[in-house]
């Protein structure tokens, strides 16, 4: 299929590779709006779909949430964070993950998608943030307990 790049598809793809993220649509139309205001958010979901379909950028669907999109097009595998939903790429070339053929139960494998889910660094260090917080306040808690009784 001859894709014709028109503007707004060259902009499109022009953000989504500057940014090396894993934006949604609506991150890239609020990137793309500030070089051409008079686009629309349809215009942004439908010139993804098309870029998508056309394997000039990755569509990602990881658990059930928004999609996201990806520049670069070499198989790789991603990681993502169940606390604030960013998305990394992940190595997995060095594991020791196969499916074995006979496993395949007929079927021609062309692909496979690998979802893991955890914490991003930043995320676990908040979550220790608070926890310290919590503890401290119970502490407190319980030596004005004390001096109460």
């Amino acid at each position: 299929m001859q894709l014709r790049m028109t503007n707004q598809r060259d902009m499109i793809l022009r953000e989504l590779k500057k940014s090396k993220a894993h934006l949604t649509a609506d991150e890239l139309y609020g990137k793309v709006k500030k070089y051409m205001p008079r686009i629309s958010l349809a215009t942004v979901y439908r010139n993804l779909e098309i870029l998508s379909e056309v394997k000039m950028i990755r569509k990602l669907e990881i658990s059930g949430r928004q999609k996201r999109f990806d520049s670069e097009l070499e198989d790789h595998d991603h990681i993502y964070c169940v606390q604030c939903h960013r998305i990394d790429n992940l190595n997995v070339s060095d594991s020791h993950i196969e499916l074995p053929i006979e496993k395949a139960q007929g079927y021609t494998i062309t692909g496979r998608r690998l979802e893991v889910t955890g914490l991003c660094p930043r995320c676990q260090k908040q979550i220790k943030q608070i926890k310290k917080k919590e503890k401290k306040e119970i502490v407190k808690w319980v030596v004005d307990v004390k001096k109460e009784v």
